[in-house]
């Protein structure tokens, strides 16, 4: 048996939830708490929760199942896990690009997402000190002008991740999501209960699931296509290295329709947590990343007991953002850890040290590099998400897709899916070769010529 064939290092989930739990953490991220229900009220409400539904059962979990077939077969980092995969289905070892791909995007996605997670910190205590006084809008200008105070935030963030992630699968990562996502559970739900309270609720459910299909248009599909794609965690890597800590026993099917249905509840329930306070207070929907920070802080300064639910709604922020980060660095540090370069530790601390030195420019993007363009008409931290998530990220899903669908050997598939119903089995190879490479394909097209 060659080297490659022997890397399994890392060791395995302990308990079936354990991976699930860890999956959905990937998934669930800033842009699940407050992307899906902006997405969804200004594109028509109920019509695009559907086709988001359809997307997320078309493109998401067959690709999802996919990466997991690769990364468990192998147990390895996914650029291993490619190249196995590639070398015992017969076909060049070029395919490893996709598992350099997802760990490129991985690192510069943490690196702005670690600046963001970092305002998340910071506004749990000033959540907790806030007063309707304040001029929330002015606020959030004066945090975010600050590249000292950005800096400080984003470092701390940096490490919490770089600590969890070096202390390995079962200690670190496998620990920290039996503890995170329960707790995000609890807060969503509490958050929920006090959307039901604060009076905005039946407008917020309207709002949110009432079909208007004079909104829906090409975007809408493309919209909701991209938004299934980018909250289940496609494409990075993440999905994959996970995968490969897999037990044998799991059923990879059924575990993966888990996953995507526990991430889509708790896209909704944000919306059932924010939209109730906005509407309660009179404040507009549509507001994008402002909604967050600007919009319901205003709501939280103005509430009775503000000063309670806003810091807990920015700790359910902040373990969101957390249970994600930990994901991004894995694949990266699981690689060189594994080739042997230096212990996990070591790892951990170097990718974090990357991304906290690419971070500093996103956290400068807002104050003095605000006028400082990387890309045509973006600045650094646009820039950062642009190559990763509008060209990396689509580009590896697709390829993973293709991959699987057209080049892996159909018995190292069967071996990794188990016994399963033909017909199931039929419907995921169809979409996994034909519907889910076009649809992303759609979706990377739009990015780049759109």
């Amino acid at each position: 048996m060659d080297r490659l064939s022997k890397l399994k290092s890392h060791g395995s989930w302990v308990g079936r939830w354990t991976f699930i739990l860890a999956a959905t953490g990937s998934a669930v991220g800033l842009g699940n708490i407050w992307g899906f229900p902006y997405k969804a009220g200004t594109n028509g409400g109920g019509a695009f929760v559907i086709i988001y539904l359809l997307c997320i059962l078309a493109i998401g979990i067959p690709i999802m199942i996919s990466e997991i077939i690769i990364g468990r077969r192998s147990g390895n980092s996914p650029i291993n896990a490619m190249k196995l995969a590639a070398r015992d289905s017969n076909t060049t070892s070029s395919w490893q690009i996709v598992g350099w791909s997802g760990i490129t995007a991985g690192i510069l996605i943490l690196s702005f997402y670690s600046v963001i997670a970092g305002i998340c910190l910071n506004y749990i205590f000033i959540a907790a000190t806030s007063s309707g006084a304040i001029d929330s809008a002015e606020q959030f200008r004066n945090i975010i002008s600050s590249p000292m105070n950005l800096l400080a935030w984003h470092t701390l963030f940096m490490f919490l991740t770089a600590i969890i992630v070096s202390a390995g699968i079962n200690n670190g990562i496998g620990r920290m999501v039996k503890i995170l996502m329960p707790m995000l559970g609890v807060l969503l739900i509490f958050m929920v209960i006090n959307g039901i309270i604060s009076g905005g609720f039946a407008q917020a459910f309207s709002f949110l699931f009432e079909p208007d299909f004079s909104k829906v248009d090409s975007n809408t599909f493309l919209s909701a296509m991209g938004q299934a794609f980018f909250s289940l965690s496609l494409g990075m890597g993440s999905i994959m290295a996970y995968g490969a800590y897999m037990p044998k026993e799991q059923k990879i099917i059924s575990t993966s329709f888990t996953v995507a249905s526990l991430d889509t509840l708790v896209a909704i329930f944000a919306g059932l947590a924010i939209f109730p306070i906005i509407f309660a207070f009179g404040l507009e929907p549509n507001s994008g990343p402002g909604l967050v920070f600007e919009s319901l802080q205003t709501a939280f300064n103005q509430m009775s007991y503000g000063q309670i639910v806003g810091p807990l709604f920015f700790i359910l922020l902040s373990v969101a953002a957390l249970s994600s980060s930990i994901s991004l660095l894995e694949p990266g540090v699981a690689f060189i850890s594994e080739e042997g370069f230096m212990s996990r530790k070591s790892a951990a601390i170097l990718i974090s040290f990357l991304a906290w030195l690419l971070g500093i420019g996103s956290a400068l993007s807002f104050n003095l590099w605000s006028d400082f363009n990387l890309t045509p008409g973006r600045n650094f931290l646009d820039s950062m998400d642009f190559i990763a998530n509008q060209i990396l990220l689509p580009l590896g899903g697709m390829l993973i897709a293709i991959f699987v669908g057209w080049f892996m050997d159909k018995n190292l598939i069967n071996q990794e899916i188990g016994h399963v119903n033909p017909i199931l089995f039929g419907t995921w190879r169809f979409f996994v070769k034909f519907v889910a490479p076009m649809s992303v394909g759609l979706i990377f097209y739009n990015a780049i010529f759109g």
